[in-house]
């Protein structure tokens, strides 16, 4: 007997039952697949995060400043080869909604520290040589229709007041991890600003160091923070990925429910699958005395089980997977950009679906298979399904 034939036509024994149940599997799976895809968006940072960069930040907070005197000095730390800087700006592009990182930043330093930025050299160098000229993700071109030579009118909020700024290079991402949501713009011209409205000037949000050796990142960063300490902006000096990973904590408490909701959806496909399972299996409980009685094993009727529920979770699951691809991107596409710069359906994020529609299977098979096995001949051809 072809024990996969069979298992194909008892699960369109009964087409109703079976379709709902593959329904029901393939929207929890993609349910499954778009939390771990969220999950997986939120470390993006820090998997994108170079070895070789160090972030060098005030130690009280990341929202207090650093002088730009300290840039020569951590210049001139062994070890370190390119300082560029970075003043965090925000502002308000057409309405509060449009969120995405708007930045000051060294222009003639930022693009070689950030070799996954890609842009030509032409647009590199008219945007080093325009005062309020600006470089943009081609994310955010795509999305906001901007091109080079386009006026961007951002009203200030951290640094009040009016901007106008003009569109003269698009970077491109180097690979799918790299973060193509932002906006870059001189950090002078903000300086200016910021003397102009009464604000301290020839301050910085924080520092970017590229070091010769990935190695020596522990020790550099040491050295770093020795040269201000006990002045009056102490800093603190981490590796790129761990300055990411301290955002990321600040949203623990969420990740730890998102991560208990994708637990909880799989105990609901179990749930669904099993009360399928249980239900096929006491119908057939006198067909199985009947295999037996023919001959057949215990393990037949575990393979004939087994088979079943993996079958219809194999073609629940690979819907689900399907269907999280372009549900996936309609979110991209939703929120605003610089909340999810990527969000990917990861090959990681597929491989745990398909666990989790392996565990489903396994699970929701025990019972029915111990059942149909323990039973005796004379019961099961008592059993009225």
């Amino acid at each position: 007997m072809n024990l996969l034939r069979l298992v194909f036509k008892n699960i369109f024994r009964h087409k109703l039952r079976s379709m709902l149940t593959i329904l029901g599997i393939a929207v929890t799976i993609l349910a499954f697949g778009l939390l771990r895809t969220l999950i997986a968006a939120w470390y993006a940072g820090v998997e994108a995060s170079a070895d070789n960069r160090l972030i060098t930040r005030n130690s009280v907070s990341f929202i207090f400043p650093l002088p730009l005197a300290y840039r020569d000095q951590i210049a001139n730390v062994p070890g370190v080869s390119q300082v560029t800087y970075a003043n965090w700006f925000q502002g308000i592009y057409i309405d509060q909604n449009q969120f995405f990182p708007r930045m000051g930043v060294d222009a003639e330093t930022l693009f070689e520290s950030y070799p996954e930025f890609l842009i030509t050299a032409d647009e590199l160098a008219e945007f080093k040589k325009e005062r309020n000229a600006a470089v943009v993700g081609s994310i955010i071109a795509q999305r906001y229709n901007l091109h080079l030579g386009d006026i961007m009118q951002i009203k200030g909020d951290i640094y009040p007041g009016e901007y106008e700024f003009v569109i003269r290079g698009i970077y491109r991402p180097r690979d799918s991890k790299t973060d193509a949501t932002q906006m870059f713009f001189h950090w002078d011209y903000l300086n200016e600003h910021a003397k102009e409205i009464g604000y301290e000037a020839n301050m910085v949000g924080w520092y970017i160091i590229t070091v010769d050796d990935p190695d020596q990142s522990a020790v550099i960063s040491e050295a770093v923070d020795a040269l201000f300490h006990n002045s009056r902006a102490e800093t603190k000096t981490e590796t790129e990925a761990a300055f990411a990973h301290s955002f990321i904590s600040m949203s623990d408490a969420i990740l730890k429910s998102i991560n208990a909701i994708s637990i909880i959806i799989i105990g609901i496909i179990i749930l669904v699958l099993a009360n399928t399972m249980a239900m096929t299996a006491r119908e057939r409980m006198q067909e199985y005395a009947v295999l037996k009685t023919l001959g057949f094993p215990g393990a037949f009727l575990t393979y004939l089980i087994y088979g079943e529920a993996l079958l219809i979770s194999v073609l629940g699951g690979i819907i689900g997977i399907l269907l999280t691809f372009p549900l996936a991107r309609g979110v991209q596409e939703a929120v605003p950009a610089g909340y999810f710069p990527v969000f990917d359906v990861t090959a990681g994020t597929i491989l745990l679906c398909a666990l989790a529609v392996l565990i489903v299977s396994i699970f929701s098979s025990a019972y029915p298979v111990w059942k149909a096995r323990s039973q005796t001949i004379v019961d099961g051809l008592r059993q009225i399904g």
